[in-house]
C-alpha cells in the first residue's frame, strides 16, 4: 500500500516527505518502546506507529531502516525530529487516532504486523 493511501485511510496529515508519497508499505509496527522496535527484526517497507515524538524515534528509525513514521493521538514532533527526518529522508505522518485504531485500520486494509 502506498504511503499516500495510508495517510488517507487513517485521516492523517503529512508532516514531512511529500516526495515519498509513492513509497510502498507492507508492514506496520506499533510501539512506544524503541527497544521493542530494535528487537522485532524490522523488515523492509515497515511503517512505525508510535506516540513517542522525540529524537530517539529517529535514531531507531535510522538503525532499522524504517520507511516512515506515523505519530498517533495528534502528537507533533519537535523541530529537531523533523530536521532529522529530512536528513534521513524518512516521511513523517500524524493522525488523531490512537495507536490501536490506526493499526487496526491498516491491518484491515491488508498490512501485516511485525514479529
Amino acid at each position: 500500500m502506498q504511503l499516500k493511501e495510508i495517510i488517507k485511510a487513517i485521516d492523517g496529515r503529512l508532516i514531512y516527505g511529500e516526495e515519498h508519497l509513492d513509497k510502498e508499505i507492507e508492514i506496520i509496527c506499533g510501539a512506544d518502546l524503541m527497544s521493542d522496535v530494535l528487537a522485532c527484526h524490522i523488515k523492509p517497507r515497515t511503517l512505525l506507529v508510535t506516540s513517542l515524538v522525540n529524537a530517539q524515534v529517529m535514531r531507531t528509525a535510522d538503525i532499522v531502516d524504517l520507511e516512515a513514521i506515523l505519530f498517533v493521538r495528534g502528537k507533533e514532533p519537535a523541530e529537531i525530529v523533523i530536521e532529522m527526518a529530512k536528513d534521513l529522508e524518512i516521511p513523517l505522518i500524524k493522525t488523531e487516532h490512537t495507536m490501536f485504531k490506526s493499526c487496526g485500520i491498516l491491518y484491515q486494509l491488508g498490512l501485516n504486523g511485525c514479529n
